[in-house]
């Protein structure tokens, strides 16, 4: 990191996190995601905590702050390796008052240099990348990763609904069932279910079920109340995980395997999921989507009465190419 420190404006330090930051790096996301429009997707304490925890995220060497003559946290940035040290990611913020100080180009080519650490670790015919999102909206970060050879692939969206009085009970296919989650006995084929759902979506990695386990079940946001699973028979067929984020409802995962598309049990599903987390009064929902999505999911959301509240793209940049790891 020594070339980039000579980068660091006067009166500003580059260092790695540590735990004793974790309330200013919350607090400078939610700034970040403020003044972007949108503080539905910003860290809570405990959702930043157990990114930091996570094994496939050591804090003393991927995760950096810049501080102020004042030692506030005015940037950070985080890399992660999502898979087999080849599908890598890394975000970034900069407070909205300290931009245009070359912070943001600091934060990202520290990234590089550790994103370039990893490709020793990755298999040698994968190819190695990373890649980074950030607010459609936001020309300054766009700009900056395109000066660093990165290049957008990929747009997603927020999509959200508010509901003014608890909506329709949902109507399922004749022959599907919903059960309660019994995560010791249905885990393993939940997360079956979820890699078939989503194998032919862009950029999907399976990973294996212990880490699978981690992230879904071992998480201060597990609620077994909102995991709706729909059996034909002893066959999952689908499957919405839901949670809360920032107090607001979440539907994180909502998957319909193959055989059981186009029968409306992704709707069902959906619509199941608003039912539930109105009877607990909460009234605005939201979800992530490819916006490329090729299961028609946008227009399933569209019909449910979701619509488009945020947008966001996804830059990449090559740092060796081989072969994808999902080929």
């Amino acid at each position: 990191m020594k070339m980039t420190k000579k980068l660091i404006p006067e009166g500003y330090t580059l260092r790695n996190a540590t735990m004793d930051d974790l309330q200013a790096v919350v607090q400078l996301v939610y700034d970040v995601c403020e003044h972007d429009g949108d503080t539905d997707i910003a860290y809570s304490e405990e959702e930043l905590r157990e990114v930091w925890e996570d094994p496939n995220l050591e804090i003393s060497t991927d995760t950096w702050v810049v501080t102020n003559a004042d030692s506030k946290v005015v940037g950070y940035e985080e890399f992660y390796n999502k898979s087999q040290h080849a599908s890598l990611l890394g975000d970034g913020y900069v407070h909205p008052e300290y931009m245009g100080k070359g912070i943001g180009t600091i934060l990202l080519r520290a990234l590089e240099t550790r994103a370039r650490e990893e490709i020793e670790k990755a298999a040698p015919e994968l190819r190695v990348f990373i890649q980074n999102g950030m607010s459609i909206e936001d020309t300054v970060a766009r700009e900056m990763h395109e000066n660093e050879g990165y290049q957008p692939i990929r747009f997603f969206w927020r999509m959200e609904i508010e509901l003014d009085k608890t909506p329709a009970a949902p109507v399922f296919p004749e022959s599907i069932k919903l059960r309660p989650f019994n995560k010791d006995a249905h885990a393993k084929l939940v997360h079956d279910a979820h890699i078939e759902a989503f194998h032919d979506h862009w950029g999907f990695t399976p990973i294996p079920h212990e880490e699978w386990k981690r992230r879904m079940i071992k998480t201060s946001e597990y609620d077994p109340e909102l995991w709706f699973i729909a059996w034909d028979g002893d066959e999952i067929a689908g499957y919405a995980i839901n949670r809360y984020r920032n107090g607001k409802g979440w539907v994180s995962i909502l998957g319909v395997r193959t055989p059981w598309r186009k029968l409306g049990l992704g709707l069902a599903l959906l619509q199941k999921s608003f039912e539930a987390f109105c009877q607990r009064g909460t009234n605005k929902i939201s979800l992530g989507v490819d916006a490329a999505n090729p299961t028609g999911a946008t227009r399933l959301y569209e019909r449910a009465g979701m619509k488009v509240g945020s947008e966001y793209v996804s830059y990449e940049k090559e740092l060796r190419p081989g072969r994808e790891i999902e080929e």
